[in-house]
């Protein structure tokens, strides 16, 4: 079987000590059956709590492979079944992070595209301790391994579910990866120059790159477009 859904994840707001400076979170996801409604920000029944970092346009769903998250199980020695890292997307068959950003994905009905990628969070740290794995150093073993999965971007509303086959439809010529925005912003600071060639980066990001380069330097091009 090709690139497919393995499932469609979503999570109600549940509280608790361990949930951060909210001490509340939407971030334990569980598989749904039957097909979901993809909206421009989010998936129908999936909560987003700290909306100052979560959702949003840029953020509206999160993918995640469920071959990584077999690799993780095997290194924390817990299981992690599908939706454990959040995630509202579990895909098989497609390595999310060689995705380039800005390409569109024809999943169900609905068009998606990878943005942004995750950064590692207390919450994330607490919530795989909840799951019973050691969690200690878990945001630097994270960045380290620089396999994020990506935010995806809703560009047509539309329905998805459980088996559903991703197709690439369009994959932008200027080559910059999921992996590679991840780096850049996090341990490759000399990659932020690149990003400048993606049209529709999001502006921090953006502005990241044109910090690297000099900002506000006369002449400085400026190639990509931020959204």
């Amino acid at each position: 079987m090709g690139a497919h859904l393995v499932s469609v994840n979503v999570g109600r707001a549940v509280d608790g000590e361990w949930a951060g400076r909210l001490r509340r979170t939407g971030i334990d996801k569980r598989p749904v059956a039957g097909p979901v409604a993809v909206h421009r920000l989010g998936l129908a029944g999936d909560h987003v709590v700290d909306t100052a970092f979560h959702g949003g346009e840029r953020q509206a769903v999160y993918a995640f492979a469920a071959e990584d998250l077999q690799a993780w199980s095997q290194r924390l020695g817990v299981p992690l079944p599908s939706g454990s890292f959040g995630e509202n997307l579990t895909t098989a068959g497609l390595d999310v992070n060689a995705a380039v950003l800005g390409e569109r994905w024809r999943v169900g009905t609905a068009v998606l595209s990878p943005v942004l990628v995750r950064i590692p969070c207390v919450v994330f740290v607490n919530w795989l301790r909840r799951c019973g794995a050691d969690s200690s150093g878990w945001a630097r073993r994270f960045t380290e391994e620089a396999r994020p999965g990506p935010y995806l971007r809703v560009l047509r509303e539309g329905v998805v579910a459980a088996g559903d086959e991703i197709v690439v439809e369009d994959r932008p010529r200027h080559g910059v990866t999921v992996a590679t925005l991840f780096a850049a912003l996090t341990t490759q600071r000399s990659l932020l120059p690149g990003l400048l060639e993606v049209d529709g980066l999001p502006g921090d990001a953006y502005a990241a790159a044109r910090d690297r380069l000099g900002a506000g330097a006369p002449g400085l091009p400026a190639r990509g477009r931020p959204s």
